[in-house]
């Protein structure tokens, strides 16, 4: 245990802006100005003091560290924490969002702009807590709190329909954890422990592995989503402030590929072993089927959002091939997308509070007077695509070959979604970008603002730093993801074993 506790440090640092701004008034333009700052130096800072995590990291270990403990609840449910070389990564990411999510509603939100900023710093909080919980209850907790504020965001802030988005994504949402809740009991009854780090090493009999292996894959499927209890999240999206768009797409997807790779292939590896089949053809018929769907939209946000289901079934593919190619694969996937969707997501809503619209039609040859908007967009295009030279193409290919090594055929018939991304999304940039400058309204328009940048040209940097370098990323999970796959192997092989010893 350190001395400092810099994982409680990090996952609360933003309750402390939400009471700087309890104590901030909003009832004038000098008061907007200073929750605008308080939130965006906020994020800003614990984004800084989480980067120490990564610095006091040691990537040869793949056990979990700095590790806190402390009683909580009588029952022995306590207030555990720690992190590994795979959640380490997520919570660097949420840090790593939320002040580019602060900036891109700096003009946008016009109404309860105090509210808005607390409940991305309450969200901020509960994301964390996510990815360092080390007790499966306070695992459920952060899991499921993290639902209110999003409800709200969207419910609030959102588009003409965001209520009846909102009620979908809450009830979608909701309904797969009650069945999680009901799991988790069930592994305490038999464990008769809520850590983490213990249930890791606990054998749970292969009967009761299939059902606590269904009912934590419906509430991570319907996170991620998978298809088909993905329907939730165009509407989602669609409605959602750019910002939120940007955080649901960025780190919220993230939470259910995050759940399988802790709870569903080390606790459960013979459930895992079993329904691989299920997973790899729910996953393929994601890839296919929602590209086709992409292609269809007359809604740039649309789009992107089938664009998000289609690359999480690239993820669930390699996370349930359970071999090192795959996992890390899946696990570059998840953190290339967080970062590459949340700036698609910023590059509509870049010309949305322009023209107030995002309907395809309405653009076109804004190559010609929003030469730097292009060339930004154009990166994230080619990303999404996965052009070699861009972290997308790292985390797709090192799936499919993951997936290959698993099974030929679903590897094949996953390589067509390359394909139908490049569709899509060409059509999408194309229709935006280029062609003549005809109408007036387009002719306005602004290239980007310094504000813009500061938030774009980043994500460029790591979008292609990691597309040329992603040794940084390798480094940090390659020991946790190692012990892994290990552990799930030998797990099924003793299994195996016994089988042909019975037969």
């Amino acid at each position: 245990m350190t001395d400092w506790p810099i994982l409680s440090t990090v996952t609360f640092l933003p309750l402390v802006g939400i009471v700087l701004l309890l104590l901030t008034r909003q009832d004038s333009a000098q008061g907007r100005r200073n929750i605008l700052n308080v939130s965006l130096l906020t994020t800003v800072f614990t984004f800084v003091v989480s980067l120490f995590i990564w610095i006091g990291f040691d990537n040869s270990n793949p056990g979990f560290q700095m590790v806190e403990k402390h009683e909580w609840l009588t029952t022995g449910i306590s207030y555990h924490v720690g992190v590994d070389g795979i959640s380490m990564l997520f919570v660097i990411l949420t840090t790593l969002l939320m002040p580019f999510c602060i900036l891109a509603s700096w003009l946008s939100v016009e109404k309860r702009i105090k509210e808005y900023m607390i409940a991305f710093l309450l969200l901020e909080t509960l994301m964390i807590g996510v990815f360092v919980s080390l007790d499966i209850v306070l695992f459920y907790v952060f899991f499921e709190a993290g639902l209110i504020p999003m409800f709200i965001i969207i419910g609030v802030w959102g588009g003409k329909d965001r209520v009846y988005a909102s009620y979908k994504f809450f009830l979608y949402t909701l309904l797969g954890s009650v069945l999680m809740l009901l799991a988790i009991m069930a592994m305490y009854w038999d464990a008769g422990t809520t850590d983490i780090t213990l249930l890791l090493g606990h054998k749970f009999p292969a009967g009761m592995q299939t059902w606590l292996w269904l009912a934590f894959f419906a509430s991570f499927a319907v996170k991620m989503p998978m298809w088909p209890v993905h329907t939730w999240l165009p509407d989602a999206h669609v409605q959602a402030p750019t910002a939120g768009s940007m955080i649901l797409a960025g780190i919220l997807l993230k939470l259910g590929g995050y759940g399988m790779l802790r709870f569903s292939l080390p606790m459960f590896p013979l459930a895992s072993d079993y329904f691989a089949p299920l997973v790899f053809t729910l996953s393929v018929i994601a890839i296919v089927y929602t590209s086709l769907v992409a292609l269809m939209q007359e809604d740039m946000k649309k789009v992107i959002a089938y664009s998000s289901v289609a690359h999480m079934g690239y993820v669930t593919m390699g996370t349930f091939a359970a071999n090192t190619q795959g996992v890390q694969g899946a696990i570059f996937q998840m953190i290339s997308h967080g970062f590459v969707s949340a700036a698609l997501f910023f590059c509509v809503g870049v010309i949305y509070d322009r023209l107030h619209t995002r309907d395809i039609a309405a653009y076109g040859g804004l190559v010609n007077n929003m030469p730097k908007y292009a060339v930004a967009f154009m990166i994230f295009t080619m990303a999404n695509v996965g052009l070699p030279g861009t972290s997308g193409f790292i985390g797709e290919f090192l799936t499919l070959i993951g997936v290959f090594r698993a099974n030929t055929w679903v590897a094949l018939f996953a390589a067509t979604g390359v394909i139908l991304s490049a569709g899509y999304s060409l059509w999408l940039y194309r229709r935006v970008v280029f062609g003549a400058l005809e109408k007036d309204s387009l002719k306005a328009m602004l290239d980007l603002s310094l504000r813009e940048k500061l938030i774009l040209y980043p994500l460029i940097a790591l979008t292609i730093f990691f597309g040329v370098y992603p040794a940084p990323i390798f480094d940090a999970t390659a020991a946790s993801v190692e012990l892994l796959v290990n552990n799930y192997s030998t797990a099924i092989e003793a299994a195996r074993n016994v089988a042909l010893a019975v037969n």
